[in-house]
């Protein structure tokens, strides 16, 4: 059994919490030290209007220094179920609301240094409902594609964030299991 020894908190914010470890694996072998970023349960969602177009959040990413084309997502609040969180983000970010929301699985996307999970959705019958209600740093533009080019996008490696291309190859996965 795996088994921790020590924990030493480096930062503490909601968004990036850093700790230092120190853990004992089943064999004996101390590993010291290992660092580890808390980060909360995050959602995105291939998101398609009732006019069958799929929309992207466009943005720039900082740590990349690139301009990059997204799903809609964000965090889960505290207490939030991940189906809210995402119909949430969706509606701050896009201003779209969606008649059917289904979730097509998790992933962790550096489950080497990262503690957290991405809650996976397909997002269809998007009705455009209010303008953008953004976060004070963030500039988001919309664009829509078809599901043609989406899905030509993700084949042509256009979708660089891992955890968005992901879910749009589960969410076109199930887009075909549905038609069938």
């Amino acid at each position: 059994m795996f088994k921790t020894l020590a924990t030493k908190y480096i930062t503490k914010h909601p968004y990036f919490t850093s700790r230092e470890d120190a853990y004992q694996t089943p064999l004996g072998k101390i590993v010291d030290p290992y660092f580890v970023v808390e980060m909360p349960s995050s959602a995105c969602a291939m998101a398609i209007t009732a006019d069958h177009q799929m929309i992207f959040a466009e943005q720039y990413r900082h740590p990349i220094g690139q301009t990059i084309l997204e799903l809609p997502g964000g965090f889960i609040e505290p207490g939030e179920d991940e189906k809210s969180g995402i119909a949430r983000e969706l509606l701050e970010e896009t201003g779209y609301a969606f008649s059917n929301i289904h979730h097509l699985g998790i992933t962790a996307a550096n489950p080497g240094v990262l503690n957290n999970f991405t809650h996976l959705f397909i997002a269809t019958g998007g009705q455009k409902m209010q303008e953008q209600s953004l976060d004070k740093n963030e500039e988001i533009s919309l664009v829509l594609k078809s599901l043609h080019e989406a899905h030509e996008l993700l084949l042509q490696n256009k979708i660089v964030q891992s955890m968005h291309a992901l879910c749009m190859f589960y969410g076109f996965h199930y887009l075909a299991s549905y038609k069938s």
